[in-house]
């Protein structure tokens, strides 16, 4: 969150260089049921680029996935973890090419 303006000015930057480059925030480790969780999206909304409505929340799952070398949808495949990376699949799929 608080390094969201230096990454826009970097994304401003590559635009001399790649003027048809696209970005947008995810929310991502959100700490879910928490102020600071809604407030992260709020402030985010202050800024030019988009925020995807899709997050990812903090889980242990992730953790467990990554040290056994595996996707989440390889240790848990419906879990809810699965499912908030299927459904930030979905919303980058269908941003405007």
């Amino acid at each position: 969150m608080w390094a969201a303006q230096e990454v826009i000015a970097l994304i401003n930057e590559a635009k001399i260089y790649k003027e048809n480059i696209k970005s947008v925030f995810v929310v991502n480790r959100k700490i879910a049921n928490t102020a600071i969780g809604r407030d992260v999206c709020d402030a985010l909304a202050t800024y030019s680029t988009d925020v995807l409505h899709s997050t990812v929340t903090q889980r242990v799952i992730f953790a467990e996935s990554a040290a056994a070398g595996k996707a989440v949808f390889e240790l848990e495949p419906h879990s809810s973890a699965a499912k908030e990376i299927s459904a930030l699949v979905d919303e980058i799929l269908e941003l405007p090419s």
